[in-house]
């Protein structure tokens, strides 16, 4: 069993910074596979950017590559998100999310473990 615990969120004007960690209680933090999620209301969940806790392996969507990065620390069992030049399009629930080995992948389906998720809003 994997617990995750998000942290960072809040409201932002566009154009402005926030980032986004999760924790996770593994043992084996290095064999998770990772992602960002993300939900506004009335939409689908969509998978933002995934990595893998192995080899750094990254993945971003179109819609926030060259603004979101993903990084982790193994020392400290944690993921996190910068997103910068947030647009309102950004705002949603962010959830982190981890599967143990494999290869990444946006599938929401295959991700076993899920945090209580953060709120981002982006307004002026």
């Amino acid at each position: 069993e994997v617990r995750l615990v998000e942290s960072g969120g809040g409201l932002v004007q566009p154009g402005e910074s926030l980032k986004l960690t999760c924790t996770a209680s593994a043992s084996t933090f290095e064999n998770l596979r990772v992602g960002w999620f993300r939900q506004a209301p009335g939409n689908d969940r969509e998978a933002v950017s995934l990595i893998s806790c192995f080899d750094g392996t990254t993945y971003d969507a179109d819609s926030v590559k060259g603004r979101f990065v993903i990084s982790k620390d193994n020392a400290k069992n944690s993921v996190y998100l910068q997103m910068n030049t947030l647009k309102p399009d950004d705002t949603g629930i962010y959830y982190c999310a981890a599967f143990e080995g494999g290869y990444l992948t946006t599938r929401a389906a295959a991700y076993d473990y899920w945090g209580q998720g953060t709120q981002v809003t982006v307004s002026s």
